[in-house]
């Protein structure tokens, strides 16, 4: 995978360069102190990680992540936890490390863009809907419509961007049928689509101005899945 650095401080550099040195799969094609230096080789060559750091001299790596046409997958490399949450609404940031990390800490999060990379590929290859029989009629749903299910008793509500669908039916069941990647359960009443969460507050997730808590033994495995 070609990757980028951008990072003001030298110690930081070479310790990110020392780090890439180590992974065969990496190819290192250009280090840069700020993002203005950077964004040519970023628009015109094929950039598959950004190791960024987020406070340069020139324009902040946030900032510059919002002007960026077709970013790459991104590593926050960064002194500062101030920017995290921001961090957890940006697609393209695949992971935010914490200066000083160690090499083990760095490798996880290049092995979270090359699992994203295969599950990109997988969801491309994957039916992009599903049908719901509801009193004998099956209605096509796009998945990427789904926003997330709630479970109540012995029923189940699909919540799309455009109507909700509900019948008898139970969340384990559906559970299995959502291969799509996106989808994770939170809470054992709700499963929802990762692409629509807005925010996450505390114990709770945000989608489409929905407040959905988070059961406690569902919270580590949705941290992971959010890399954050």
């Amino acid at each position: 995978m070609n990757c980028v650095i951008i990072e003001d401080e030298i110690p930081a550099q070479r310790i990110l360069k020392n780090y890439i040195e180590k992974l065969s799969d990496l190819n290192l094609i250009g280090t840069f102190n700020s993002a203005i230096k950077a964004n040519d080789i970023l628009t015109n060559q094929g950039v598959d990680i950004l190791f960024l750091d987020i406070n340069l001299p020139d324009l902040s790596g946030m900032n510059y992540l919002n002007i960026l046409k077709n970013p790459p997958s991104v590593i926050i490399t960064t002194a500062y936890p101030d920017y995290a949450v921001e961090s957890f609404e940006k697609e393209m940031i695949v992971d935010y490390l914490m200066k000083p990390f160690p090499f083990e800490r760095f490798l996880k999060a290049v092995n979270k863009v090359s699992q994203k990379n295969m599950t990109s590929s997988s969801k491309s290859s994957a039916s992009d809907h599903i049908f719901i029989n509801i009193d004998k009629a099956l209605h096509k749903v796009y998945l990427d419509n789904i926003l997330y299910l709630e479970s109540e008793h012995n029923y189940i509500t699909v919540y799309t961007t455009e109507k909700k669908y509900t019948f008898i039916d139970t969340l384990k069941s559906w559970g299995q049928k959502l291969t799509y990647p996106n989808f994770i359960q939170i809470h054992k009443t709700y499963i929802v689509n990762l692409d629509k969460v807005d925010k996450l507050i505390g114990n709770t997730v945000n989608i489409s101005q929905k407040t959905i808590p988070i059961g406690r033994t569902f919270k580590n495995n949705l941290i992971e899945r959010l890399n954050i």
